[in-house]
């Protein structure tokens, strides 16, 4: 019997959709492995940029006369940098082989891990290098005397009634606490803030790439 005209529009679709969805699948499982590998290089610079910062910094200190804000500073750093090279090979052991969407579900569920591990460490982080700033500054050397000790001897002379705890002015060890308070409180957010400011437009293809394939999914 001849095929009728409907079976042959039928069969005319079916092979066209046989045609087109390996090359949309193809094309979704292309983007998701480019918008991924350009976080990669861009995770790595930031770390390696780190690095060098550190090691930069650890050594100007040393001549400008602050070097414990530079050690505080270098180690500190340094950790960081350690604890995101182990989230970044927890990155790698993602398989490419699996569809397009599982990869992008997979890599956002490491996004989250490394935002939540990232933000607990900007609770510390933060108060960390201002109390290091603070140190370093109190003990560089001011022709022969820390310059936190000539802050505090110049400050007496002015207000000599002024309570100290250990030398230290008890307003000025108030207002350091309550700093570090506020760092430690907002420090997650500081950190999603710079995170956006980086990598923002990396997550926003990521959430359409992801908005498109759900919707293909329907």
């Amino acid at each position: 019997m001849e095929k009728s005209i409907e079976n042959i529009w039928k069969e005319g679709f079916l092979k066209s959709d046989a045609l087109v969805a390996p090359k949309v699948i193809n094309l979704y499982n292309q983007k998701s492995i480019h918008i991924i590998d350009k976080f990669k290089r861009m995770f790595k610079i930031n770390l390696i940029a780190l690095v060098a910062f550190s090691f930069v910094f650890l050594i100007v200190s040393y001549f400008v006369g602050i070097p414990i804000m530079g050690a505080i500073f270098f180690v500190t750093l340094i950790v960081v940098v350690i604890i995101n090279r182990r989230l970044l090979n927890d990155l790698e052991k993602i398989d490419k082989g699996v569809s397009s969407y599982q990869y992008l579900k997979a890599f956002n569920q490491w996004i989250q891990k490394q935002i939540s591990v990232n933000k607990k460490i900007s609770t510390f982080l933060y108060p960390i290098i201002l109390m290091s700033i603070i140190l370093g500054f109190w003990y560089k050397d001011a022709a022969g005397i820390p310059l936190g000790k000539r802050l505090v001897d110049e400050l007496i002379i002015n207000f000599p009634n002024i309570y100290l705890v250990q030398g230290i002015p008890l307003i000025a060890i108030i207002i350091i606490i309550f700093t570090l308070g506020v760092l430690a409180y907002f420090g997650g957010r500081i950190y999603q803030w710079d995170l956006n400011l980086v990598y923002g437009r990396v997550f926003r293809k990521l959430e359409e790439l992801m908005s498109e394939m759900e919707e293909l999914k329907k």
